[in-house]
């Protein structure tokens, strides 16, 4: 397995939409399988392959959490078939947007439709953090970011706040 490199934003690739995955085989068992090691590593509960620069509609996700053993999930074409009239307000952070959190309203439970590891159809019913990491990674499939659920002002700050961060990055190296 390897660790990832993962776009951090404002980068115009996370933008993009995802391309249906045809087959599940042994090159993406282990671009899920490093994409898992990256999440972990990061450390994150969420990832989709976009975020690692591969327009697929794979996710990766573990709801555990950190006092429970590790409850990864690997989701090809997901897609929801249900989400609650609940919904939730929660602080929500990004891989791709490091160290910055926002609240952001989603439904509180779900039904999600993909396939696993072994190409096998399956369903899974999720909520809590599980739900909410699961929609999170099916918005960057569609090259939605989290950000986008926030006011405008709330929006360009915290991209002109990544651009600071990332120009000062650039100096410190050149």
């Amino acid at each position: 397995m390897a660790i990832l490199s993962v776009i951090i934003a404002p980068d115009p690739r996370l933008k993009v939409k995802s391309d249906p995955v045809e087959r599940v085989d042994a090159a993406l068992r282990k671009l899920m399988d490093d994409m898992l090691e990256t999440m972990y590593d990061a450390p994150g509960v969420g990832l989709s392959a976009i975020q690692v620069g591969v327009p697929k509609r794979v996710i990766v996700v573990d709801g555990a959490r950190p006092d429970e053993e590790r409850a990864p999930h690997r989701l090809v074409n997901p897609e929801l078939l249900w989400t609650s009239g609940e919904t939730v307000v929660i602080d929500e952070g990004c891989l791709s947007f490091p160290d910055l959190y926002a609240e952001v309203e989603r439904p509180a439970a779900i039904t999600v439709r993909y396939r696993d590891e072994h190409n096998e159809v399956r369903e899974l019913d999720a909520d809590g953090l599980l739900a909410r990491c699961i929609q999170h990674e099916m918005d960057h499939l569609e090259g939605v970011l989290f950000i986008e659920y926030l006011s405008a002002v709330r929006r360009n700050i915290i991209l002109r706040k990544l651009s600071k961060v990332r120009k000062a990055k650039e100096r410190k190296s050149a």
